[in-house]
């Protein structure tokens, strides 16, 4: 196998990987009390945990028949990254590309490690095997039993590779090769330390060939009744009933016509950051149920004014990187939970994914929890500002105007939309951070409001790059990163800017700082059309070494 073909290729994203499909973990007759159980159902063989590990200092010269024979390895926890573990080296950059700039290309002292895990399965005739990958960085091949079963390259996605013909009734083999960087480096240049290895969860799903695929609920308020819509992708005609709890109450129920639900709930509760009530949603097939929790919201744009269920809303926001001083980004269920619980505590109610989707159940806390939040897709480009020396602004739309890389941005903004569509704590989607504005994202943005179009579409790049305050008339708000105070004023009385501003990042608290909380915080107040700010950020990204 040539390697390089793969990792320089920014055309060839993923190879055996199955369509992007929103996030739910499918269960039968056990199903898992909560979202840090949710690997416990009768459906998943969990492979998360202990792996086999052999770390190259380089992809160069390796040949696939090495990988597939034995060698010395130790043990490497799965979710982790290999820095924390004494291998390779921390990289902390910001603006910098980490690697030299000369896109698609990638150093060819490339780091890359083998990880291997073995386990027994008793096959079930007429069901498919789903072998799902939650996050591994940056580019990873797959071998079962021997044989080639794909290639991915988004860190910050889920990666779903059939597997059903590779599978044997025992002494089954997964062979994992993770590769420090390739042509998806250059849209990865996030302000934070460079982690490898496959840093969350790994499973099995064992699912029906007849199944719900893919599923979207939207809901919409009118005369104080919820209309709520679900449209069904299934893999062949198939029966599916559902039921909508509050509670242990069934306040809906009935059967999926030509797949497509819809019924009205009277008196909806509503869910938001104060009172984030929660409905539940099962649809079952013969095989086979998945269930998702329901918040009955709807966010709108009216009069320059960002409203949620009709009602004005202002966001206390932070960005949020994975962080952990232990565990580098392959942050842990309790890590996320004590970040969460303590923005409840100070007044934040909002948070930006900053700058990559965060793991799947870092949503449905938000859920529970009650925190609006930015979505964001796994793409930053901001090196290209440095690629012939010192910073020029002018340099900003190197990638996002580049034809080679139309398509590495299309794949990261649809995988975050569709993956994340049906959490009701997502209000707004982002196409990502400080990649300059191009046909790239102009494309990206007509795609969201094509396919997803319930929730409101950010990117700062898109309305402040190009020196037009309007910007994209796809993107719905004006975003805008550290401005001066007498900024917002004039643009907040300045009736012929039609979009509402939000600052995606401002009060800048690493280091010394933050300064002007107060004075941001009453213009934040005092102007209707300024809607909230993102503090940057939540916390220190330090790592015990």
């Amino acid at each position: 196998m040539d390697f390089k073909a793969y990792l320089e290729n920014p055309q060839l994203l993923h190879e055996g990987t199955e369509p992007n499909r929103s996030y739910v973990i499918p269960y039968f007759a056990h199903r898992p009390e909560s979202i840090q159980t949710r690997l416990d159902s009768d459906r998943v063989t969990p492979l998360s945990g202990d792996w086999d590990f052999h770390f190259y200092e380089s992809i160069q010269g390796l040949e696939e028949n090495a990988l597939l024979e034995e060698t010395e390895f130790v043990t490497m926890p799965v979710p982790s990254v290999w820095q924390t573990h004494g291998y390779d080296a921390h990289q902390y950059t910001n603006v910098r590309y980490p690697i030299p700039y000369d896109p698609p290309f990638v150093p060819d002292k490339n780091p890359c490690a083998l990880y291997v895990k073995r386990l027994n399965l008793h096959k079930v005739s007429g069901m498919v095997y789903h072998l799902n990958f939650e996050g591994v960085d940056s580019a990873f091949f797959v071998w079962v039993n021997g044989a080639y079963a794909g290639f991915s390259g988004v860190p910050h996605s889920t990666s779903e590779f059939d597997i059903t013909g590779h599978l044997l009734e025992n002494g089954n083999e997964i062979r994992v090769l993770v590769v420090k960087w390739s042509s998806g480096t250059y849209a990865e240049d996030q302000d934070k330390f460079r982690m490898s290895g496959i840093f969350r969860d790994v499973y099995l799903l064992e699912r029906p060939r007849a199944r719900v695929r893919d599923f979207t609920v939207r809901t919409k308020l009118a005369g104080g009744k919820a209309h709520i819509e679900v449209d069904l992708d299934t893999t062949a005609p198939v029966n599916v009933e559902y039921t909508l709890k509050d509670g242990g109450s069934v306040v809906a129920s009935g059967k999926a016509v030509e797949n497509k639900i819809g019924f009205v709930l009277d008196a909806p509760k509503l869910w938001n950051a104060e009172t984030p009530n929660l409905y539940d949603l099962t649809l079952e097939t013969e095989m086979e149920k998945l269930s998702t929790a329901v918040g009955v919201r709807e966010v709108s744009i009216e009069n320059r004014v960002v409203k949620l269920n009709g009602k004005p809303i202002k966001f206390r926001g932070a960005n949020r990187h994975d962080s952990s001083p232990v565990n580098g980004f392959a942050v842990t269920y309790d890590e996320m939970l004590r970040d969460l619980s303590l923005m409840k505590q100070h007044n934040i109610n909002a948070v930006r994914t900053s700058h990559y989707p965060n793991s799947p159940y870092f949503y449905e806390l938000c859920d529970q929890l009650g925190l609006y939040v930015i979505d964001e897709s796994d793409i930053e480009m901001h090196g290209v500002v440095n690629c012939f020396g010192e910073y020029n602004e002018s340099d900003f739309a190197l990638l996002a105007e580049d034809p080679m890389y139309e398509k590495t941005v299309l794949d990261r903004v649809q995988r975050c939309v569709i993956r994340d569509k049906n959490r009701p704590c997502v209000l707004i989607w982002s196409m990502g951070n400080e990649s300059g504005y191009g046909q790239n994202f102009i494309k990206a943005a007509k795609w969201v409001k094509e396919n997803e179009p319930t929730r409101l579409l950010h990117y700062e790049g898109g309305t402040n790059g190009i020196g037009d305050p309007k910007g994209n008339q796809d993107i719905d708000l004006y975003s805008r990163m550290y401005p001066q105070l007498d900024f917002i004023r004039e643009y907040c009385e300045n009736p012929q800017n039609d979009k509402p501003l939000i600052l995606c990042e401002y009060i800048h608290a690493m280091g010394n700082g933050p300064g002007d909380a107060e004075d941001y915080q009453e213009l934040i107040d005092k102007y209707e059309n300024f809607c909230g700010g993102f503090v940057w950020e939540w916390c220190d990204h330090a790592i015990y070494m």
